[in-house]
């Protein structure tokens, strides 16, 4: 449900950079947004796992 929105945004968003970056689109300048793409991403990576060994263990 919510989180499957947040993977679905994170994936939507980095592939969007993906595709720029093939592109050569990218500059220096769009490095801090990368980076915070990236936090975006692995947090939504830790809470995933959260939730699967919660629900797992219920």
């Amino acid at each position: 449900g919510f989180h499957g929105a947040h993977v679905t945004g994170g994936v939507i968003y980095l592939s969007s950079y993906l595709i720029r970056s093939l592109l050569g689109r990218l500059q220096p300048r769009h490095v801090n947004q990368i980076e915070i793409a990236a936090l975006y991403w692995h947090f939504v990576d830790l809470v995933w796992i959260l939730v699967f060994t919660f629900a797992y263990l219920l």
